[in-house]
């Protein structure tokens, strides 16, 4: 079974950033998005500005422009790094009523491709009326498996999350 990571916040985020659950690449170094050919930390860096030479400064951007990462999973069962090989009955969202308590100021969430998306809309369906303030968008993954995407395509939808 594979457990995701902490979030990554501050008392100021306004918006969260999900992924569906770490690569193996991320597992092993933990860190989020630790693939060297995923466009993450690339495409916040060109949005953001900002130094992503380190962990650390590249958490720093998130700080700095009130970003909160995380994932949609808790917990799964998967062989590899991709999200089509993860086991839909292993499946465990994380605990988002809980999160969204203690992070009143969230109120966008951006999915990091179609399995983050799809997972949190069954999540934020179940959620209910109390956190209907909070408007869901969907990304293109910036994993290095969706090569058919360019960068340059990959900035310019997310560049949204600066608005």
């Amino acid at each position: 079974m594979l457990q995701s990571f902490d979030y990554l916040t501050n008392k100021n985020s306004k918006i969260i950033i999900l992924g569906s659950m770490p690569g193996v690449k991320s597992l092993q170094q933990s860190e989020y998005y630790a693939h060297p050919r995923n466009a993450f930390w690339k495409i916040l860096q060109t949005l953001f500005g900002g130094d992503i030479s380190n962990y650390e400064n590249k958490k720093e951007i998130l700080y700095k422009n009130d970003i909160a990462l995380w994932d949609v999973l808790k917990h799964c069962k998967r062989s590899g790094s991709l999200d089509t090989a993860i086991q839909k009955d292993s499946m465990v969202p994380n605990d988002f009523k809980i999160f969204f308590k203690e992070h009143p100021k969230i109120t966008k969430v951006f999915c990091n491709g179609t399995t983050s998306y799809n997972e949190f809309i069954k999540v934020y369906k179940v959620l209910g009326e109390e956190f209907s303030y909070i408007d869901v968008y969907k990304l293109p993954s910036t994993s290095p498996a969706n090569a058919k995407m360019r960068f340059e395509d990959k900035l310019k939808s997310c560049s949204i999350i600066k608005e």
